[in-house]
């Protein structure tokens, strides 16, 4: 009964630290921020010249 009961809580154990470190790099994600959305490249709007 006493290895049932190590198994159970072991696998519990390993659950909850699964489970917290997805939370951890979720919130980590969350906290970085945005980038901002600018070209490195722009083009001059020009008429059509052939």
């Amino acid at each position: 009964m006493s290895r049932l009961l190590a198994a159970l809580l072991t696998v519990t154990a390993a659950a909850v630290l699964a489970v917290g470190a997805a939370l951890g790099i979720v919130a980590l994600l969350d906290a970085t921020p945005e980038q901002p959305n600018t070209p490195l490249i722009t083009y001059e709007t020009a008429g059509r010249e052939r």
